[in-house]
């Protein structure tokens, strides 16, 4: 496995000599970070052994939102506050793609077109929940926007999990969805990328951004069901916080290229792509996002405003979300290396300098 800090110290200085006019403020911060996480450059943690009351220092992770190292705990977070608000209806997994030719427009207007793209999906499915004769209501929704391909290449699109469910405020009805014949279905997919696309064109006219002189008709949203919604869940919390690629996939560094694997979308089979570091280090940094941007909202009653009325509704239909989270791998705790027991931290954030080079101390 090779780690990314080493991929940055090995090709940092060409990487910048090749795109430093193009690195946004957040990239370059990200790029800092990841270089030292849990290097000997990193700031150190001192953990002791409640048994034995050994001391050992630990490298500080850097905590950047966009390193495969860290935000573990984050993303389980995360995870449960999600799990937590699960209700009685069969989910679907919607995903709202932006033409190829309205790219280069994001890449330049990250932060307001990210931010329309979401917008724009969730008025999209609260419109036609509103509309549709089953549901009549106000649904809910967890929109989670990714601007990578499976191949790392910049693809931005937003994941909306929803349940096939509604509350009508008004007549204080509880009402779920189902296809013809029991067969799972929500919303056309074709009908959904129509309003999409024109929600979407008349937002970025309407924030004053010159649209390109062609674009598609026909734009892609893929909408399928996803049964209780976990498993969608996990996978979309698992690029939330780590990065878009994971150290274990970076196959080989070698003669001045990167070797990672992906699995491909249609075939579902394990592929490699080779490039030079440079080029690698780019294609990693250009998913990283505007400072203070939030990539994962709660819409409608699944919104942190709705928390009672969601508590309510769990009680009524006797839904216990917590069994969904006996399943999550608890934070693992700090071995001790002498007797084996639970080390605690006693001191965060000491200087490198202070440290490495002398011995660690002990109890």
């Amino acid at each position: 496995m090779m780690l990314l800090s080493s991929i940055i110290q090995t090709f940092e200085a060409d990487f910048l000599a090749t795109y430093q006019n193009a690195l946004l403020p957040s990239q370059r911060k990200a790029l800092a970070a990841l270089k030292q996480c849990r290097t000997t450059q990193s700031p150190v943690m001192l953990a002791q052994c409640d048994g034995c009351e050994k001391q050992v220092f630990i490298p500080h992770s850097c905590g950047h939102r966009n390193c495969p190292h860290c935000q573990h705990h984050e993303s389980r977070q995360w995870l449960e506050r999600q799990l937590k608000k699960q209700v009685p209806a069969e989910y679907f997994l919607l995903t709202f793609t932006l033409p190829e030719e309205l790219r280069p427009l994001a890449w330049q207007h990250q932060r307001t077109l990210y931010d329309l793209m979401i917008r724009c999906s969730w008025e999209t499915l609260k419109t036609f929940a509103r509309n549709d004769p089953q549901l009549q209501g106000k649904t809910g929704a967890i929109s989670v926007l990714h601007t990578h391909s499976r191949r790392l290449d910049y693809h931005p699109h937003v994941h909306v999990v929803m349940p096939a469910a509604a509350i009508d405020a008004d007549e204080r009805l509880w009402r779920t969805k189902t296809g013809k014949a029991n067969k799972s279905y929500l919303f056309n997919h074709k009908a959904l990328a129509k309003v999409f696309r024109a929600k979407l064109l008349m937002a970025i006219c309407e924030q004053g951004l010159g649209l390109p002189p062609c674009y598609p008709k026909t734009w892609v949203v893929d909408v399928k069901s996803v049964g209780s919604g976990d498993k969608a869940l996990v996978y979309l919390g698992r690029y939330l916080y780590k990065g878009v690629v994971q150290e274990k996939d970076i196959m080989a560094c070698r003669e001045g290229r990167v070797t990672f694997r992906y699995q491909d979308g249609k075939t579902k089979q394990m592929q490699t792509r080779t490039l030079s570091g440079p080029k690698f280090l780019w294609l990693i940094l250009q998913h990283v996002l505007p400072k203070g941007f939030r990539r994962t909202r709660n819409f409608g009653f699944l919104h942190s405003n709705s928390k009672r009325v969601l508590e309510l509704l769990q009680q009524l239909l006797r839904l216990n979300p917590v069994k969904s989270l006996t399943g999550l791998a608890k934070r693992p705790q700090i071995k001790c290396p002498c007797c084996g027991g639970a080390m605690r931290i006693v001191q965060t954030r000491i200087p490198a300098p202070l440290v490495f080079g002398r011995l660690a101390p002990s109890g």
